[in-house]
């Protein structure tokens, strides 16, 4: 948006007479060439585009943010949300024109589409899926160690369709396979909660994971990665499956790894998939050598531990790659304090310690936070609420938004300076456009500076609000 804005200037009334006022130039026009969009606590601007308080920068004493396009730092792969099967659901079952006009706005290029470019799935069931399954469910006692009864069909009727027309918005959106658990059979408790990959089934597990993104590719579907497993430290949820680092460790360089290998499958390993209180985990394997030539990086969620433990991993491996892959907004939701927290810790700190990619967790649910399976999670709030054809955009749209809508797959980090009161990120587009998104992480309206392009400008930002400027 283009525009013009007059620099206001001060005048000094002195209480004396008129020979004592002091006069001044007339008011100066300054060119600003920047999109501004902006998202309050008080939900009064929701991305919205604006002009209000954004001048050309003149001296004062503000905090800057000094963008450089000299130093930059990862390529980013995306942002966007895990599509559950019970996403999947809520959308599979609303009318074809509203699923359209939908998806169209979450995965599109449009001016009114938030541009959405990476989706993580299950690899059967999520605890947000309406009951339990797995590719290879057999009846107690029996096995199938050869996977002949292997079909992806539970996905069938919600899942694939959903993201094959979600492909034909977006062919290039990248797409993350996880876990929650493997088949009961193959696990020591014979459950869907818990229990431990058997050793014997190390190799069945890994062409299980072979079969599963071939029979995703023959439906037009290409998983671009896989975690092992998601939450390896978390036995409680329904489903889930415990790993050890030291198993994880074992499972990929003795078996899927080679099995990848062998099979001329070109989908990327990522590790861990769980909280950042733990980074030794994924640095314990890959400090092992033979397992780390077929690991492409390491995934995190923030439950627990820090952000700034990303750079740890990557510190210690500069040559593997971090991801964010999880965290959840909890219903019925604080909209300023969410607002806040998400864009702080992921938004900006999550690509600021190097991760390619924000991925927060449920794209959506019902007025209900349905479906979910038995012991599955009960207080997901969706990034939208889907109620039969009508859709509620809920903040996780709106934290998302500000960075899917500006910064496409293929855009680089490069250098910003950042302050305690503006956490901030900057980006350069494949299409040379920069990108900052900033944050007043205040309880009072301030005002800053942007030094970017060939526009620097001062901007006024409410309190808790976020913004994302465009060059």
């Amino acid at each position: 948006m283009k525009f013009y804005l007059t620099l206001a200037v001060i005048i000094a009334l002195q209480a004396c007479d008129k020979e004592d006022t002091k006069t001044y130039a007339p008011p100066v026009v300054g060119e600003v060439n920047v999109d501004f969009y902006l998202t309050t606590p008080d939900e009064a601007n929701l991305l919205t585009p604006t002009t209000s308080g954004i001048f050309p920068l003149a001296t004062n004493t503000n905090f800057t943010i000094n963008v450089s396009e000299n130093t930059s730092y990862q390529e980013m792969d995306g942002f966007g949300y895990t599509l559950t099967g019970g996403s999947a659901t809520l959308m599979n079952n609303m009318s074809s024109s509203s699923r359209a006009d939908l998806l169209q706005e979450l995965f599109g290029s449009s001016d009114t589409s938030i541009g959405l470019s990476y989706l993580r799935i299950s690899i059967g069931a999520s605890d947000l899926d309406a009951t339990t399954f797995s590719y290879n469910d057999l009846p107690n006692g029996q096995t199938d160690v050869n996977l002949d009864n292997f079909s992806i069909n539970p996905d069938m009727a919600n899942l694939i369709p959903v993201l094959q027309e979600i492909l034909e918005i977006n062919p290039n959106i990248k797409i993350l396979g996880s876990p929650w658990s493997a088949p009961t059979w193959m696990k020591s408790n014979n459950s869907t909660i818990g229990g431990e990959l058997l050793p014997q089934y190390y190799d069945t597990y890994a062409n299980y994971f072979v079969k599963y993104i071939e029979a995703m590719a023959a439906q037009g579907i290409i998983i671009d990665a896989i975690t092992i497993q998601n939450e390896p430290e978390n036995p409680y949820n329904n489903p889930s499956m415990v790993m050890s680092a030291e198993q994880q460790k074992t499972f990929i360089r003795d078996h899927l790894g080679p099995t990848f290998q062998t099979e001329n499958i070109a989908t990327k390993i990522i590790l861990f998939d769980h909280n950042l209180d733990h980074p030794e985990y994924p640095i314990s394997i890959l400090n092992d050598a033979t397992a780390k030539n077929y690991i492409d990086g390491s995934a995190f969620h923030l439950y627990a531990g820090q952000i700034d433990n990303m750079s740890l991993v990557h510190n210690a491996h500069p040559d593997k790659n971090v991801y964010f892959t999880e965290q959840w907004i909890q219903a019925p939701g604080n909209y300023e304090a969410d607002l806040k927290w998400h864009v702080r810790e992921l938004l900006v700190g999550a690509p600021r310690n190097w991760s390619k990619n924000v991925l927060q967790w449920n794209l959506a649910a019902d007025p209900n936070n349905n479906p979910h399976t038995d012991g599955g999670c009960t207080e997901c709030l969706g990034a939208i609420t889907i109620d039969g054809n009508s859709v509620q955009r809920n903040v996780g749209y709106y934290i998302m938004g500000h960075a899917s809508k500006f910064v496409p797959a293929g855009a680089v980090r490069i250098e910003s300076n950042t302050a305690s009161e503006f956490p901030n990120a900057a980006y350069k587009t494949p299409d040379g456009k920069i990108v900052v998104i900033v944050l007043n992480n205040s309880d009072v309206q301030n005002a800053l500076n942007i030094n970017a392009a060939d526009n620097p400008i001062t901007v006024t930002m409410p309190a808790g609000a976020v913004a994302t400027f465009v060059w």
